[in-house]
């Protein structure tokens, strides 16, 4: 992977797809501001391991004014946008991440009538994050929330359980049933970032979602970052498995399933993310169209992804395109295609 991904522009096409969906929204804080912190202390978890956030601290004179602009920034993000409910708010914390290329503030919101907190982040805008949170939105089963206006990014947190945290922790407590459970869910994920060219799924950039459903817990994978989306050039960076922090996760799938059904369940993933671009409408199609002529990308990383998609899937059209986004809407469309040939080709066959 490249050690630097830079962060690239919003043009003016996703810029008016964003005001178009109630993505843009004039916020009264920018990333800018944060960083005006004047000092910091390490953050660490509760085995007093250092967690690569920093808590930063402002001047008095600042941290009224920064405030009450983070209050405003959770309304409008999270309620009405109305002041009615900055008495009820404390902001708790407000965390630097140091590690990683978006260098994300944390943000902790607490209800003081009864102690319930939320986070969310404030990032610098990048148009490949953009769309990855956008494709988020539309080809995963999650819908997502967040905000840009001008340089400043405002994503709403994702709650779950720290996928290399999960993997450490609780994965060997998991009953057999649950690792099976598991390692289905582990090939859609891998599946689904494949097909839509998520990169960079390490397991601390995704969380194991736990939902309790009748007598025993389903467990769902959900990514968390959305910087690598359409950059980098190796396919390999796209699929999850060939990251040694997945390692046990791989493991987990060779164990419990059987290649039939690591395919069944590849086709379930590629038929849902089908059925979601169909249903999506014209939505998708106009963020696809307003990608393919984006520059999201280097030059030799288009080059070197094309080839090896081409390899994958034989067909010539990928050897043509001149822009990530290109790829990414010929994958996209490839996938569709294929649904909608063994669809129709069901449809004859029971009707002769």
């Amino acid at each position: 992977m490249s050690k630097k991904k830079p962060a690239y522009p919003v043009n003016k096409r996703l810029d008016a797809y964003l005001d178009y969906y109630n993505r843009k929204i004039e916020i009264p804080i920018f990333y800018e501001d944060l960083l005006r912190f004047s000092g910091s202390i390490t953050v660490y978890d509760t085995e007093g391991e250092d967690t690569l956030w920093i808590r930063v601290y402002y001047s008095e004179y600042e941290r009224q004014e920064i405030d009450l602009s983070l209050k405003r920034v959770y309304s409008i993000l999270l309620s009405d946008g109305s002041d009615s409910i900055f008495q009820y708010l404390n902001v708790d914390a407000v965390d630097y991440c140091t590690f990683g290329n978006s260098k994300p503030f944390r943000i902790k919101i607490r209800n003081i009538l009864n102690d319930n907190f939320t986070y969310f982040y404030i990032k610098k805008t990048d148009a490949s994050r953009i769309y990855g949170l956008e494709l988020e939105h539309m080809l995963s089963p999650y819908n997502l929330n967040f905000l840009v206006y001008k340089d400043t990014l405002i994503e709403e947190h994702i709650a779950g359980i720290p996928g290399d945290d999960f993997i450490k922790e609780m994965l060997p407590k998991c009953s057999e049933s649950e690792k099976a459970q598991l390692a289905k869910e582990f090939v859609k994920f891998n599946e689904r970032c494949m097909i839509r060219l998520l990169g960079d799924m390490r397991s601390y950039n995704y969380v194991i979602v736990p939902t309790h459903d009748f007598d025993h817990v389903v467990y769902k994978i959900r990514a968390i970052d959305f910087d690598q989306q359409c950059f980098e050039g190796k396919l390999k960076v796209y699929r999850p498995q060939f990251f040694k922090e997945n390692y046990q996760m791989v493991e987990l799938v060779r164990n419990k399933l059987q290649k039939d059904s690591v395919d069944q369940y590849k086709i379930e993933e590629r038929s849902i993310v089908a059925k979601r671009i169909i249903s999506s409408g014209n939505r998708i199609k106009k963020l696809r169209s307003i990608c393919k002529t984006d520059h999201i990308s280097l030059e030799s990383h288009i080059e070197l992804l094309k080839s090896q998609i081409y390899d994958l899937t034989l067909d010539l059209d990928f050897k043509k395109c001149t822009t990530m986004g290109q790829i990414l809407d010929l994958a996209l469309d490839f996938v569709k295609r294929n649904y909608e040939d063994v669809s129709m080709k069901q449809i004859i066959e029971k009707k002769f």
